[in-house]
């Protein structure tokens, strides 16, 4: 059995023109066509098997069905326009709770550190983070925002760029004194390179000098879904991996580890600020994009 929704519309716009006491009274009121209403008191009607007014050329009176039927439809009226209200409230402030997907080490070494003040700054602003190295569906998962380093943004959605993220493939000093410094990506030995799960582009590094492209598929012996894991091996001088700059440049500035390759070409992607549209999006989106931008545009791990 199919069961039809209430006739909202009809309920809203009959307590409107009782409320008038005219059919032109609610229409000029709510900006509608004299006909728009009256279509919908009379849909409305039909629907119920009866009149709610009785007309007249000089007065408009309710019937004894319309004197039964205003009091709940005046308050179902009532009802949606403070629900609509409160909307457009909670739309224009910002305020409550944001859903925010970030990588992993990304969020715990740069993001996390950014919240404090975010969150002195909108105190009646939440933010619940996720933290994952998969890329997931914000629509499907039901996020507000995410932050997504990649080469380009997904199309799909509406990207902010905030900055620039450059790869490098690192090693510790004790493995380039055992086995050199390479000069091109054919000296780095598979089987000593390790491999990160999430790759946008399956696990493969990609070097570009002028028309030259070497690809190097990593055959060590770690493979790991956050590259932090990567690390311990790395530095104890035992292997070589592709790091972002905003996880390497701690090393690179303290000396653990050394970029090499540095003449050819990696890639470089960015950091972008993602939302499933540009369109209305709430107030607590807006400053938080603006915050990330504020924040990030320079970020302080930048290598040169």
């Amino acid at each position: 059995m199919t069961t039809k929704l209430p006739d909202f519309e009809g309920l809203a716009l009959f307590a409107k023109v009782a409320e008038a006491h005219s059919y032109a009274g609610a229409a000029r009121e709510l900006g509608l066509s004299v006909a728009t209403v009256s279509r919908a008191v009379t849909r409305l009607e039909q629907r119920l098997g009866g009149r709610v007014f009785n007309r007249s050329s000089r007065q408009l009176a309710l019937t004894a069905l319309g004197e039964s039927l205003l009091e709940p439809a005046t308050r179902v009226y009532r009802q949606a326009e403070a629900a609509e209200a409160g909307a457009r409230e909670q739309s224009a402030l910002p305020r409550g709770a944001i859903r925010l997907a970030v990588p992993m080490s990304f969020g715990v070494r740069w993001l996390a550190p950014l919240l404090p003040e975010f969150l002195r700054r909108y105190p009646q602003i939440s933010v619940d983070l996720h933290l994952s190295d998969a890329v997931v569906d914000l629509v499907a998962e039901g996020l507000d925002a995410a932050l997504r380093i990649a080469v380009l943004p997904d199309s799909s959605l509406a990207a902010r760029k905030l900055c620039d993220v450059t790869r490098f493939t690192v090693a510790a000093p004790a493995y380039l004194e055992r086995h050199g410094i390479p000069l091109h990506p054919q000296d780095l030995d598979p089987r000593h390179c390790l491999g990160y799960a999430y790759r946008a582009r399956s696990d493969a590094w990609r070097f570009r000098r002028g028309e030259e492209e070497v690809v190097i598929r990593p055959q060590g012996p770690l493979r790991a879904t956050n590259a932090e894991a990567l690390l311990p091996w790395l530095l104890a001088g035992e292997a070589v991996a592709e790091l972002p700059e905003f996880m390497a440049g701690t090393y690179l500035h303290d000396g653990r580890l050394q970029a090499i390759l540095r003449d050819w070409d990696q890639g470089s992607g960015a950091l972008y600020f993602v939302t499933p549209t540009l369109r209305q999006r709430p107030a607590k989106i807006e400053v938080l994009g603006a915050y990330l931008y504020e924040q990030l545009s320079a970020p302080g791990w930048r290598w040169p």
